[in-house]
């Protein structure tokens, strides 16, 4: 798989069962420190025995609590800058549908898009908004048969 420019692909090393319960722990006690203070830092304990006090801001030790828990549950993870923009390929790749039917999306107008020369390039933010959607709509419409299945008695 093509990595995009400046995303940082990280495949979380294999974890033994041992590591993944350490990693369990360190997210719960950040998670439980972040609902109970305002407290910015966190103190360390380094091989060589010493403890020191880092500052980090809230908002970065959530994220690192959600990194944790990714990590503990052998999910990837991937990093990127929020201005990323996907060209047409990337962003059916991403939505896991072919290219001919994002540029009918963009067409439609229905998904969001910039041109640079005569090629397009769609935002992270505006292909986030997208996904929601769609996964909404494809909600929506697995209901709708489930309720015409019903309404037949076609329970299953």
């Amino acid at each position: 798989m093509r990595t995009l420019d400046r995303t940082r692909e990280v495949s979380p090393p294999l974890l033994s069962p041992k590591d993944k319960e350490m990693v369990r722990v360190a997210q719960r006690c950040i998670m439980a420190a972040l609902d109970h203070s305002r407290a910015a830092s966190i103190t360390l304990t380094t091989d060589t025995g010493e403890h020191p006090t880092v500052d980090v801001p809230p908002a970065a030790l959530k994220l690192i609590g959600q990194l944790l828990g990714a990590m503990s549950e052998g999910r990837p993870i991937v990093m990127m800058p929020t201005e990323q923009e996907f060209t047409t390929v990337e962003a059916a790749n991403f939505l896991n549908v072919s290219r001919p039917f994002v540029i009918k999306e963009i067409e439609a107008g229905k998904l969001p898009h910039r041109k640079v020369g005569s090629h397009r390039r769609i935002a992270l933010e505006d292909l986030l908004a997208y996904a929601k959607k769609m996964h909404a709509d494809q909600a929506a419409a697995l209901e709708r048969m489930a309720d015409n299945a019903r309404d037949l008695g076609l329970d299953y």
